[in-house]
């Protein structure tokens, strides 16, 4: 398991990078659109839906809704960035609220696929719009950046959870998430944010702020996974799909950055409107 995990990043990871740092702005948004669409047909196998002509209705509903934000242009994704973080950030906020209340109130989602398709478009559309709106507002270099906070926390918590996890973190939801995990995860993303900004040579001024926004949203990537977590677990399923070795699906991939960027993209846009 961990050999595949290790292969297919060291696949994924450069392509990532690259992408992220060289790619035209609309080309980045449209693969990561591509991305987030296999996360949204994933997701559409979580709502118990018998007919496939259901879930391929899901998916194009979703891939109509990322076209025509693409074609719309660049303003209206800049436009779209301050709405779109304060309704994920309300969204998480709740999502939190469930996961520390499950097994309570899962009849809510298990009663209604349509309340759970409306919950895959509130976890993947403003995590997209997050990703490419920072992008947008603050350049390539912190896009990455968000990405490499996700990914050293996910790295430190694998480890950290094996080598001294003891203390589960929300065992009802996911029994391999432990404290020290967490932790192990935030110092992680703590230190990927303090090189950066070394190697940036940026100012104390300017990266103590954003230093606080960063922690912020690492702590709910926490959430993002945990809420898929929650609705795996009421779909019955271990992974949202197989699609990459070692990992699940695209969704098993995503879950941290969906919950990570609005709340990283509203510090970014708070940040430069305050600076």
């Amino acid at each position: 398991m961990l050999k595949w995990r290790v292969l297919t990043a060291l696949v994924l990871a450069p392509l990532a990078i690259w992408g992220t740092l060289a790619l035209p702005d609309l080309w980045f948004a449209v693969i990561m659109g591509v991305i987030f669409s296999l996360g949204a047909w994933e997701w559409s196998g979580l709502l118990g839906l018998r007919s496939s002509a259901w879930r391929h209705l899901y998916l194009v509903t979703f891939i109509w809704l990322l076209l025509l934000l693409i074609l719309l242009g660049p303003q209206a994704l800049r436009a779209a960035l301050l709405p779109s973080a304060l309704v994920a950030v309300a969204w998480w906020i709740a999502v939190l609220l469930f996961i520390l209340r499950f097994p309570a109130g899962s009849a809510l989602w298990t009663r209604s696929p349509l309340l759970t398709a409306l919950a895959g478009l509130l976890t993947l559309i403003p995590g997209w719009i997050g990703l490419v709106a920072v992008r947008l507002e603050a350049g390539p270099v912190f896009a990455l950046l968000l990405l490499l906070m996700i990914w050293g926390a996910d790295i430190g918590a694998y480890f950290a959870g094996r080598a001294w996890g003891r203390r589960k973190l929300v065992p009802a939801v996911s029994p391999g998430k432990t404290w020290a995990g967490f932790w192990g995860g935030m110092g992680a993303a703590l230190f990927v944010m303090v090189v950066a900004f070394n190697v940036l040579h940026a100012p104390v001024h300017v990266w103590l702020p954003l230093l606080v926004v960063a922690l912020i949203a690492i702590a709910f990537s926490v959430v993002g996974d945990l809420g898929e977590s929650m609705f795996k677990r009421l779909a019955g399923v271990k992974d949202s799909g197989a699609i990459l070795p070692g990992h699940g699906g695209m969704l098993d991939r995503i879950d941290s950055l969906t919950a990570a960027a609005p709340w990283f993209a509203l510090g970014i846009y708070l940040w430069h409107r305050m600076a």
